[in-house]
């Protein structure tokens, strides 16, 4: 019976903290005491790290660690809005209870996904409260520009210290993908690093096809030096607002942006509040143009059943087959 409230109230958090809470800030950005920019030479700086146990370490039941010495490959993961509620547009990094949620929430669930073939770097960052996104504005442009300098720090950082010339993949989910894109934007389209590029896992966040000049979304299982993303939404769900105007989707199931819909009778790959229990339900996924290509998905599996925006489930529902996707393109990443 304890279990099966704690369940709710894992459940309540996602509700609440990623899909209806918005708050406005007392004061103007301008006005505000920024906490200083994250130094990330610190290592508590980092919600994970590789060669150093966290909870980006999490496992699906009946798999073994592998070590981070044998992995060829880096994934640089920007996790999304935990900052719900407060008087600053900005998160502070002194913020612990913000800290253990982001690690416990998305770091765990999401960033875990990549643990099987890559060394897993997740920074810290001064993200903004999640108002910015309900309530545009000026100062909300400004929070989000803040928290990107401190990603794309961290990127710098991660690339000069830890990344040393190898194959990498770029993650993100949310604001982490709303960071993300203009990082890939910025500082891989046109450079040389999109050479070493894997791919890049950037998740519900619209993703316009005119937003790179060379990148492309990837139309196939094992294509690389292109972005995966996708936004779901319960089938027949036409959500409001502008969030989903003309964004791509690719169907997880089929690793194409085929718009026909797919059915798994017994689909094994979904994780709801843990990477050790899979979900084997029957699920249904549509890449469906609704002025932008979203991903209609009928599941079955616990919980996630119950909701019509299926944000917070963006990784979970296909978290198997994403750690497999990850190891298929690392393969013809190095066969190529």
């Amino acid at each position: 019976m304890m279990a099966r409230y704690r369940t709710a109230a894992v459940l309540t958090f996602f509700l609440f903290n990623f899909s209806f809470a918005s708050f406005s800030q007392k004061t103007s950005f301008d006005e505000e005491k920024h906490a200083a920019a994250p130094d990330y030479s610190i290592e508590k700086n980092w919600s994970a790290l590789a060669f150093r146990e966290d909870v980006a370490d999490a496992l699906p039941k009946n798999e073994n660690w592998i070590s981070d010495s044998l992995k060829e490959v880096d994934v640089f993961y920007v996790h999304p809005t935990i900052y719900q509620k407060g008087p600053l547009w900005n998160a502070r990094l002194d913020m612990e209870k913000i800290n253990r949620k982001v690690d416990k929430y998305p770091v765990r669930l999401q960033a875990s996904v990549f643990n099987a073939n890559c060394r897993v770097y997740a920074p810290r960052y001064r993200q903004a409260v999640v108002d910015v996104f309900y309530h545009p504005s000026e100062d909300g442009d400004k929070a989000l520009n803040l928290a990107y300098q401190d990603v794309k720090r961290a990127f710098q950082y991660f690339l000069k210290h830890h990344n040393n010339g190898r194959p990498f993949i770029i993650a993100g989910h949310s604001q982490g993908t709303h960071h993300t894109r203009r990082l890939v934007r910025e500082m891989i389209d046109t450079t040389e690093l999109k050479d070493r590029m894997v791919a890049a896992y950037i998740i519900g966040f619209t993703i316009v096809d005119t937003l790179y000049e060379n990148l492309k979304i990837c139309e196939s299982a094992d294509e690389t030096g292109c972005y995966v993303t996708w936004m779901s939404y319960a089938e027949g769900v036409t959500p409001k607002g502008n969030w989903y105007k003309n964004t791509q989707s690719i169907n997880p199931l089929t690793w194409t942006t085929d718009t026909s819909k797919v059915v798994n009778e017994d689909y094994t790959a979904t994780v709801v509040f843990n990477p050790k229990k899979t979900r084997t339900r029957k699920m249904e996924v549509q890449v469906k143009d609704i002025g932008g290509k979203v991903l209609w998905v009928d599941t079955k599996a616990p919980w996630f059943r119950l909701m019509k925006n299926l944000h917070v489930a963006d990784y979970g529902l296909f978290y198997l087959d994403i750690r497999k996707n990850v190891k298929t393109r690392i393969d013809s990443y190095f066969k190529k």
